[in-house]
């Protein structure tokens, strides 16, 4: 009769296993909040508890049969730690006296096969990943957990509500503060698309709409050509109702009307003239030639 585990080993061992395998579901720590972790935990405590109780109602029944030697080598090993006990079982070299109690009666070569048992730490992790691997493949089967679509979809919605807050937190892009940056040029390019391509085309070369390539602009209410297709924009054009003020109307917000001036001011001042590309032909220019300051 071996001295048992003390409770509170088994006590952190089941809170432990809780612990990951409700983490394993929340994929955060939100569960901490929880009764129903608690609650869990609580009973978890009172079985351990009573099943400790059982143990030493037995282990008492036990005692009380074996010999006095036998009875004598159970109180040394009890009265030895536990962690000591742990370690000598599974590293310490049983001595010859011992390993005569447990030679199998057999072998090869001179070398004789003993009948140890595996060490008790390497039993418990093997326990513990068959038990893990077995919640894990019916939570993967059975519920959402480690599913890849919805965990990128609640990534997604939280990443959207950071940025929501992030923007709602900065100062508004007007067109005193809208500024040129290269990085919108391909979210730019997107939002054109959307919203502008059916009267500019989507190179920006000019359908019903006037040609966005060139030099010559029917409206410049601003000094500078990036500022002056902001405000555009934000206000539409005087003259021409289709153009339509997409800031003022929400349409799209002034951030984006940023990004898409990025593109607009790219395609203007930093690709080759539509007109001399691949024999591509634009819109002829019906408006003022512009002389913009730099940005």
């Amino acid at each position: 009769m071996k001295p048992r585990t003390p409770v509170y080993l088994n006590i952190l061992l089941i809170l432990g296993l809780l612990f990951i395998i409700y983490y394993m579901f929340a994929q955060n720590t939100s569960f901490l909040q929880s009764p129903y972790f608690w609650g869990t935990a609580v009973i978890a405590v009172v079985l351990v508890y009573i099943h400790n109780a059982i143990g030493d109602l037995i282990e008492n029944e036990k005692f009380k049969n074996l010999s006095e030697t036998e009875k004598a080598a159970y109180l040394e090993a009890k009265n030895k730690p536990y962690f000591k006990s742990l370690y000598e079982s599974a590293f310490k070299k049983q001595s010859d006296v011992e390993e005569k109690d447990i030679l199998l009666d057999h072998g090869y070569d001179g070398i004789m096969e003993l009948d140890n048992q595996l060490p008790k730490w390497w039993m418990g992790l093997f326990w513990l990943t068959i038990v893990y691997c077995v919640v894990y493949l019916i939570s993967y089967s059975f519920t959402d957990f480690a599913d890849p679509i919805k965990e990128y979809e609640a990534d997604y919605k939280l990443q959207m509500a950071e940025i929501a807050e992030f923007e709602k937190n900065q100062p508004p892009v007007t067109v005193e503060t809208a500024k040129y940056s290269a990085d919108n040029i391909d979210e730019g390019k997107e939002l054109f698309k959307t919203n502008c391509t059916s009267c500019h085309l989507e190179d920006g070369r000019g359908s019903i709409g006037p040609n966005l390539t060139d030099n010559y602009w029917i409206n410049q209410k601003e000094k500078t050509l990036f500022r002056n297709i902001f405000w555009m924009l934000e206000n539409g054009s005087p003259n021409d109702p289709t153009m339509v003020a997409f800031i003022k109307n929400k349409t799209i917000s002034a951030k984006d009307a940023e990004k898409i001036a990025a593109y607009v001011y790219h395609i203007n001042q930093e690709q080759q003239p539509i007109s001399e590309k691949d024999g591509g032909k634009a819109r002829e220019p019906n408006a003022t030639e512009a002389h913009w300051e730099s940005n």
